[in-house]
């Protein structure tokens, strides 16, 4: 009989990669993808094979990690959420046009609705950009099969594999069945050609030929897809295509048994024959796809499109949000349930700042040590201290991408915003704060920042920073003057004279940076709680 596990689609991943021969995974936290790196580094049976799982400073170093364990011929996966593949885009565009040696995969962890994000964007279309593959499970069984599937595509093809995932998938759970074999991990293998990822002009111009001569064979492996189906019905009058969780929001809605013919895609290029057949046959197409109207888009390019098209792109689907059943229910016409109405004395409850958050503290002091300046001053980013924002602080004015409170606080003050603050943490200063600070200490920047140091990386659920115990070593390596670095304790007791410390940099004519360090209530919380455990069991 064999083995069945409840898994969330991340854990699926995670497990796929571990019976697929992983050798390493490299990642940076952000949610929704967190638990794939999380589940493989808790695995006993990932540490009884050796696999290497690092979280790394940012998804840049990530995919370059997975590409170097790649040039050494053995598999490897970076993972992250859509924006961090942003952050990655150069090394993963690149690695398509170096090739690989050992499989790799790519995850990104799509978040529709922003959930915990910026954007909604869409990294189906980095693959398209790239010219990989792109594989989009619809179920956590597939996200678990498709790791093999991707591994030995990625060896056939010598390409990179991008894998998306939603956060639906991503972080719901669902029975798993556990293949019976073990693939064993490759072995050490360096490219037969040694230039191979050299992209020097004429090097990159032969690579790229390469890469675009592939793309046949690409677009076969996808149209021959086992992830992909053609399900004939007898209703013609519309055809559907369905794409990875989307699928199976359509299915839940028909109880599996379609009247219409089915186009279900989960692997990319979108196989145009299949395109093609359901065009052919069906009066009109609808097209449900988790994210942007990305297969919706190339219809035209395929078909040349003259019968109906219904999907994000015509509204008939709404562009914005989340794909869910309800939302197909209503684009075919089928009559949906009558939930209850939340009541309207139900207010929701606004995320806040955990209690005894060290960065309340913080914004406490900041906002009185600003007090005597005109508002709209203190630029930030991505962390658990962006909801500085909200009341009763409100001490936040931006919040852009990683690392962005650095060099916007410089740009404003190259414009004459004097004094301008810029507020990180400690594991974003690493991820991409390192940078602009060194803007910063060239140009001999007027900027004030403070680095929330909670020793860990809080947002994510506890992750280790990498600039514990580092972080004034890296200021002061960078150039910045040694007695403007300040370390301050954020505690109430502390209040008035880290409003000292404050004020007396934000009067400074220079760089200067002060570290408000103090451990996140959450992981001293459970240190603790570990630790009494350990007491009691002795």
């Amino acid at each position: 009989m064999a083995k069945k596990l409840l898994l969330l689609g991340d854990e699926a991943i995670a497990k796929g990669a571990i019976d697929s021969g992983l050798s390493a995974i490299y990642a940076y936290p952000g949610t929704p993808s967190t638990e794939i790196a999380e589940y493989i580094d808790n695995s006993s049976e990932a540490k009884e094979k050796n696999i290497k799982c690092y979280w790394s400073a940012n998804e840049k170093t990530a995919v370059e990690g997975a590409i170097g364990m790649s040039y050494a011929g053995k598999r490897a996966m970076a993972c992250m959420k859509h924006v961090g593949l942003n952050v990655a885009a150069d090394p993963f565009i690149n690695a398509a046009v170096t090739r690989i040696n050992g499989g790799l995969i790519i995850v990104a962890a799509d978040d529709p609705s922003m959930h915990s994000s910026q954007n909604e964007q869409d990294s189906r279309f980095y693959g398209k950009f790239a010219f990989v593959p792109i594989l989009e499970p619809s179920n956590q069984q597939e996200a678990y099969d498709m790791v093999e599937y991707g591994f030995n595509l990625s060896e056939k093809y010598l390409i990179p594999v991008l894998m998306r995932i939603p956060t639906r998938l991503a972080h719901s759970r669902s029975g798993v069945e556990i293949k019976s074999y073990q693939t064993p991990q490759n072995n050490l293998k360096l490219p037969d050609d040694l230039k191979q990822f050299v992209l020097l002009p004429s090097i990159a111009r032969r690579k790229y030929k390469e890469l675009l001569a592939i793309q046949d064979d690409l677009l076969k492996e996808s149209e021959n897809s086992c992830f992909n189906k053609y399900i004939d019905n007898k209703d013609k009058s519309k055809g559907i295509i369905a794409t990875g969780i989307a699928y199976n929001y359509l299915m839940e809605n028909y109880d599996g048994d379609v009247p219409h013919p089915v186009l279900k895609i989960s692997q990319y290029p979108i196989p145009a024959n299949l395109i093609k057949r359901l065009y052919n046959e069906c009066n009109e197409i609808y097209v449900f796809e988790e994210g942007y109207p990305l297969v919706e888009e190339l219809l035209n390019g395929i078909i040349g499109v003259s019968k109906p098209i219904k999907g994000r792109l015509n509204g008939f689907v709404p562009r914005y949000g989340e794909l869910n059943p309800t939302l197909i229910a209503n684009a075919l016409g089928i009559p949906t349930r009558t939930y209850y109405q939340v009541p309207e004395c139900i207010v929701p409850r606004p995320p806040v700042l955990c209690k005894g958050c060290p960065h309340f503290d913080t914004f406490l002091a900041l906002n009185e040590a600003l007090k005597d300046y005109s508002k709209g001053r203190v630029f930030s980013d991505i962390g658990c201290y962006t909801l500085g924002a909200l009341p009763p602080l409100e001490a936040i004015n931006s919040c852009v991408d990683m690392g962005a409170a650095v060099t916007m606080a410089k740009g404003a003050a190259d414009a004459g915003l004097i004094p301008s603050v810029g507020v990180i943490g400690d594991s974003t200063f690493t991820h991409s704060g390192i940078t602009g600070l060194l803007d910063c200490v060239t140009y001999k920047s007027n900027v004030n920042i403070i680095i929330l140091d909670n020793m860990t990386t809080a947002m994510t659920g506890g992750q280790p920073s990498l600039g514990l115990n580092k972080l004034a070593d890296i200021c002061k390596g960078i150039g910045v003057e040694e007695n403007h670095i300040r370390i301050i304790k954020p505690l109430p007791k502390n209040h008035n004279e880290n409003v000292r410390i404050i004020k007396e940099e934000l009067e400074y004519n220079g760089v200067s940076v002060i570290i408000s360090q103090r451990e996140c209530i959450v992981t001293l919380n459970k240190k603790m709680r570990e630790k009494h455990k350990k007491q009691e069991s002795v």
